[in-house]
């Protein structure tokens, strides 16, 4: 499935017209209607934006896989938001030198073994 046909089957989840989804995402109405003519998906740019309108996860939007209970599609990576507690945490990682990020690691296996 397209992401544009998980934008639409999400609005009339929602019963929100197209005009209504313009307007919450800043999205020109002519480009949504694009999306459904040509089969075509919306740029990267949008993808959050879109998400925080339509009450969606990344994860979902980008690939349909979704978490409900202990079952989760399998999937190779992550979307985060970067003002989140895990966006600065990956922030603060990646500016950490080698021995830093190993010792880091190490506080989070003793603690996942607690």
């Amino acid at each position: 499935m397209l992401i544009s046909e998980r934008i639409f089957k999400k609005l009339e989840e929602m019963s929100m017209t197209q005009k209504e989804f313009s307007e919450k995402t800043g999205i020109r109405q002519s480009t949504i209607s694009e999306w459904k003519k040509k089969h075509t998906n919306p740029s990267a740019d949008k993808i959050m934006v879109i998400c925080k309108v339509l009450g969606v996860e990344p994860e979902w939007l980008l690939s349909g896989s979704t978490v409900k209970g202990d079952y989760r599609n399998p999937v190779d990576w992550y979307v985060v938001d970067k003002d989140s507690d895990i966006g600065y945490m990956i922030e603060s990682y990646n500016q950490m030198g080698a021995g830093q990020r190993e010792r880091l690691l190490g506080y989070i296996e003793a603690l996942r073994e607690k």
